[in-house]
């Protein structure tokens, strides 16, 4: 039964009855608006909503800013909290990253209690990761992958935590990363002018960190459900979006999910007066893409130093693993004896050796060389604790017997690694799924070996895995591949890396033309190409030309 109209006083009636009538219609879109928004707070999308406007339960106006800056900390919503929660747990693991033992964080401690029967679950989860874990405290040991938590100056981070709050789309991962987080050079002089440029309204902590070197801030969003993450964003950031936003979500979905490597990039953002640009990835496209390097366009980012904002179980064990495969891939690329230097430069280098933008005048050609020596302290951080828990490898220097070994970058250390051709198979046979396909593939070719008679060997290999309780061993095939002559194995890693990088990267800088848009697109290829020019210039006094 409707609710009679109460009779206004006083000469009014007439009006009040018909604004009363033009109204009453409005109610369902507030109530659809409302339940739109309130679901833009929740870290999970979840379709058994029902529809219905009747079943709506009533919705606080605090809710419907959630994910916004000014929001208080004692908020209600429930993914406020959980978002709250995921930074603690970063800010912890991140301090845990800073102790003492940093060099040995990722040795698990056997106790006498586990020692017996921690010989798959505990010591082989590498083999056998499990991805469908949704706590830090399910990672396989305690400070499990702190490692990849990187040390920045906590104003800069908080800023930078900030800037996830303006999107009401709920983000899952996120982390921030290339020479606008981590200088790739020395400080520069730039002017106020030069600086409102790039940052309209720079915070001091943002001018400090880039030290007058004012550069576009970069950051990857791991996203539990595409295409309600764009619909979401979309309601709130239309002009973040090239025209392709205009055909809605579904479209901008599916071009991210269908084209390219799985990653939807927004460039020339400004947020709170400072210029970012971010990427959207579905988090089981990263996940997957982390563990079996199907395009290595975000593995390979990930392979060098990033501030991770908010972290996820499931991207931390993934990672681990994509860190791991990164330094046997550069082992098998190396001598028995190099630097760290050197080591650190194979790794940054595998993401850049099948990208066509190292192929044309828009890439710096010392990009790598700047990136490793730049951040020399944060590399050794990342893989340090992964070259103590390898049984192959080990720092051949005095250096490291200090106890603050870790923290002094004045002297390059030297790394000797083990030439056995069994523990080098184990190595071939431990890396990325797709990755090692790819090159049994070009050794099956290299050593002309039938196809029936591979594909036995690869299922007795399958079999044995299935009923080893050790872990995963190289067999014959994997160290025939080790022997080979080590200038070979090096052209042919390095071939597989090209083919592995170039096609995902080639169509995903195409459809970048397509998300940003032509006029952010020539902004961007502008900008590379003077990058590239300024790096061309000869040195001047032994230092590098501003």
């Amino acid at each position: 039964m409707a609710r009679p109209i109460p009779t206004p006083s006083t000469g009014a009636s007439a009006a009040w009855t018909h604004a009363t009538t033009l109204r009453l219609p409005m109610a369902p879109p507030i109530q659809a608006s409302r339940l739109y928004s309130a679901h833009a707070c929740r870290l999970q999308y979840r379709s058994r909503y029902n529809s219905h406007r009747s079943q709506i339960p009533p919705i606080s106006r605090s809710q419907l800013r959630t994910f916004a800056s000014d929001v208080p900390k004692t908020s209600d919503s429930g993914g406020a909290k959980a978002a709250h929660k995921i930074e603690s747990e970063t800010d912890s693991a991140a301090k845990a990253a800073k102790s003492p033992d940093e060099p040995h964080s990722q040795k698990p401690q056997v106790t006498k209690a586990t020692s017996t029967t921690s010989t798959d679950s505990d010591l082989d989860w590498e083999e056998k990761p499990n991805f469908h874990i949704e706590k830090f405290t399910e990672l396989p040991y305690q400070n499990f992958g702190v490692n990849q938590h990187m040390i920045i100056d906590r104003e800069f981070k908080e800023v930078l935590r900030q800037l996830l709050w303006r999107f009401r789309a709920p983000i899952r991962y996120a982390f921030a990363y290339g020479s606008g987080v981590f200088p790739q050079s020395k400080g520069g002089t730039a002017t106020e002018a030069e600086i409102k440029a790039v940052h309209p309204r720079a915070p001091l902590a943002v001018q400090r960190a880039q030290d007058g070197s004012p550069k576009m801030i970069d950051f990857i969003f791991g996203v539990s459900y595409t295409q309600h993450w764009h619909s979401l964003n979309l309601m709130q950031h239309r002009d973040h979006y090239s025209m392709l936003g205009s055909l809605g979500s579904a479209a901008v979905s599916y071009v991210q999910d269908k084209w390219g490597a799985g990653v939807y990039f927004n460039p020339y953002v400004t947020v709170d007066g400072i210029l970012i640009k971010y990427g959207v990835v579905n988090i089981d496209t990263l996940c997957r893409d982390l563990s079996e390097w199907d395009t290595l366009y975000l593995a390979g980012r990930l392979h060098k130093p990033v501030k991770i904002l908010r972290d996820d179980p499931r991207v931390r064990l993934a990672n681990q693993i994509n860190l791991l495969s990164a330094l046997r891939t550069a082992l098998l690329l190396l001598p028995p004896t190099f630097t760290e230097q050197q080591l650190y430069a194979t790794i940054a280098g595998i993401s850049y050796l099948g990208d066509p933008r190292m192929a044309f005048p828009t890439e710096n050609p010392k990009k790598v060389a700047n990136i490793v020596n730049n951040n020399m302290l944060n590399f050794r951080r990342l893989y340090a604790p992964l070259i103590e828990s390898l049984p192959n490898v080990l720092y051949d220097d005095p250096a490291t017997s200090k106890p603050d070994w870790i923290a002094n970058t004045d002297s390059v250390l030297k790394i000797q690694q083990d030439m056995d051709p069994v523990k080098r198979g184990n190595m071939v046979r431990r890396l990325p799924k797709a990755f090692r396909s790819k090159l049994y593939f070009e050794y099956q070719k290299k050593f002309q070996i039938p196809q029936l008679e591979f594909d036995k060997m690869m299922e007795q290999s399958k079999d044995e895995d299935a009923v080893s309780f050790k872990r995963q061993q190289g067999g014959g095939f994997e160290q025939r591949i080790a022997q080979d002559d080590p200038e070979a194995l090096r052209n042919t890693v390095r071939d597989v890396i090209k083919k592995t990088i170039n096609w995902p990267s080639t169509t995903q800088s195409l459809k970048g033309i397509l998300t940003s848009g032509i006029r952010r697109s020539f902004r961007y290829m502008g900008e590379k190409i003077a990058k590239y020019r300024e790096s061309s210039k000869p040195e001047k006094g032994g230092e590098k030309s501003s």
